[in-house]
C-alpha cells in the first residue's frame, strides 16, 4: 500500500469515527487544515468523494460508507502489528545468530558463555565458526565477529576486545634444531607454515614492525593451511614457525609447548569488534550481547578511525580473510 494511501486510510477512518475535522485532528494531533487536505488527496487519488462537507457537518457519501465498513478494522489491527514489533524488537529473548573466527570464539565468547546463559535463559545464541569473510546480510546473520581491518562497509561496530599482539611460533624442538631467528629477513631461510585465505584463496601476508612502520614479508614452505588452529598445532608438532593472535596460544607458551619468535617486531592487531546493520542497532537480543561481551568502547561506524590509526578496510567480499 502506497505511503498516501495508507496515511488517507488512517485520516478518513478518523473522521469517520469522530464526526468532524476538528474532532479527527485532536485526536490524530494535527491541526484542522492539514486534515482537510490529507483528506482532499486520498479522495482525489480515489477518484471519488467519501465525505459531502457543510460548514456545520460532514456526512459520509455511498462510497465513503463501504469504505468504512470494510477498512474501520485494519487500523486497529495495524497499531496492533506496529506495537507487537516493538515488543519484539526490544526483546532479549529469541534467537541470535552471529558469525565468528574460531580466536573470536576462544577469547571472548567461550570464557563467558556459561554467565551469558545464565544471565539469559530466553536468548539461543547460533553462532558460526567461520574464518572466510561473510556477507551477513545474505547469509541471514544478525551479526558478524572480525577483527577490525575485516568489517563489512555500511556497518554499526562495537569494540569487543582492545588491540591485540599478533606471534610468530614454533615448537622449542624446531627452534633448537634450525635456531632462532634474529631479523624478519632471516626467515627467507626457515620453514614458514602459511595461511592460504579462506575467501580469497591469497597467502596471507605476514606483517612485522620495523622502525615504526608495518611491513610485510614474502616468506616460503612447504606447508600451506588455510585454518589458523591447525597451523599452530602443526608448530606444535615441529613442522616450522606459524601465526596466531599471541592471547590465542598464551597457554601453550606458558607450558612451553611453543616459544614465540621475533617478539621485537610482532605488529599490533586492531582487535575484535561486533558490526551489524544499522536497523538493527536497537535490536533487544543485539544489545544484550553487547552488554554482557563488549568492553567500555565507542560505538562507531565500520569506516571511521580505529585506536591506533588503523583504519577499517573498504572490503570486497572474497578478497580478504579475517585473520
Amino acid at each position: 500500500m502506497a505511503r498516501i494511501e495508507l496515511s488517507g486510510l488512517q485520516t478518513f477512518l478518523a473522521i469517520a469515527e469522530h464526526g468532524s475535522l476538528r474532532s479527527a485532528a485532536r485526536a490524530l494531533g494535527v491541526n484542522p487544515p492539514a486534515v482537510s487536505l490529507q483528506l482532499k488527496a486520498f479522495e482525489d487519488r480515489l477518484g471519488t468523494a467519501l465525505f459531502t462537507r457543510s460548514t456545520r457537518s460532514v456526512t459520509m457519501t455511498d462510497a465513503g460508507r463501504t469504505l468504512f465498513l470494510s477498512t474501520r478494522h485494519l487500523i486497529g489491527g495495524i497499531e496492533e502489528a506496529l506495537d507487537t514489533a516493538r515488543e519484539v524488537g526490544k526483546a532479549r529473548s529469541g534467537q541470535l545468530r552471529i558469525t565468528l573466527p574460531y580466536r573470536a570464539w576462544q577469547l571472548i565468547i567461550a570464557p563467558r558463555l556459561t554467565a551469558f546463559q545464565a544471565a539469559y535463559t530466553d536468548v539461543v545464541l547460533d553462532l558460526s565458526i567461520d574464518e572466510g569473510l561473510v556477507d551477513i546480510v545474505s547469509r541471514g546473520f544478525h551479526a558478524g565477529i572480525r577483527l577490525g581491518d575485516y568489517l563489512q562497509n555500511d556497518m554499526i561496530a562495537r569494540r569487543l576486545t582492545p588491540p591485540l599482539d599478533g606471534a610468530y611460533v614454533a615448537s622449542p624442538d624446531y627452534v633448537k634444531q634450525h635456531g632462532n631467528p634474529i631479523h624478519p629477513s632471516d626467515l627467507l631461510s626457515h620453514s614458514c607454515i602459511r595461511h592460504r585465505q579462506v575467501s580469497s584463496g591469497r597467502i596471507a601476508e605476514w606483517r612485522f614492525l620495523m622502525e615504526g612502520a608495518e611491513v610485510s614479508v614474502e616468506v616460503a614452505g612447504r606447508l600451506v593451511l588455510n585454518d589458523l588452529r591447525t597451523i599452530v598445532e602443526a608448530a606444535r608438532q615441529g613442522l616450522g614457525i606459524g601465526w596466531s593472535l599471541r592471547a590465542g596460544v598464551a597457554e601453550d607458551l606458558r607450558r612451553g609447548d611453543l616459544v614465540e619468535v621475533l617478539p621485537a617486531y610482532s605488529a599490533l592487531r586492531p582487535g575484535f569488534f561486533l558490526y551489524f546493520p544499522k536497523p538493527l542497532a536497537r535490536l533487544g537480543l543485539l544489545r544484550a550481547f553487547i552488554d554482557h561481551f563488549g568492553t567500555a568502547g565507542l560505538v562507531s561506524e565500520a569506516s571511521s578511525s580505529l585506536p591506533g590509526g588503523l583504519q577499517s578496510r573498504n572490503v570486497q567480499w572474497g578478497a580478504d580473510d579475517d585473520a
